[in-house]
């Protein structure tokens, strides 16, 4: 899903950066993937949650503890380290981008920390799936 809704704005990053190899990179590529994953974490979140309803929920599956319309998140470690993460790579991308320049090692520092946030999100999971079983 991520990839499919990124797909556009990474491929005109790669094309604006192919086109302009050993040039000044243009804004389009930072722009849009900038643009796109603030669309994604703020007006997706706030449409989904403002879905919720309970002329909605209709569910017959559904966890019948909870109010009609009410929606909970059952599994919070992997819903902090997400957010937390989300917050993270905002900031981290204000660090890179203050001096306008993005080094070797910038880059290669934000290519480790998906693995690591895939790491942490895992561990979540595996950490709340033997506390469940226990």
């Amino acid at each position: 899903m991520a990839l499919g809704s990124s797909a556009p704005e990474i491929l005109l990053s790669v094309i604006e950066t192919l086109s302009n190899l050993g040039k000044c990179p243009g804004e389009l590529g930072a722009s849009t993937i900038v643009g796109s994953a603030a669309f994604n974490l703020l007006v997706i979140a706030g449409l989904s949650i403002y879905a919720v309803s309970k002329e909605n929920d209709t569910d017959e599956n559904r966890d019948m503890e909870t109010d009609d319309g009410v929606k909970k998140i059952y599994d919070m470690g992997v819903f902090a380290v997400t957010a937390t993460s989300s917050l993270f790579a905002y900031i981290w991308l204000f660090i890179v981008l203050v001096d306008q320049v993005v080094e070797p090692w910038e880059a290669w520092a934000t290519f480790v920390f998906f693995f690591i946030l895939i790491g942490l999100a895992f561990a979540a999971d595996r950490y709340k799936a033997s506390k469940t079983k226990s």
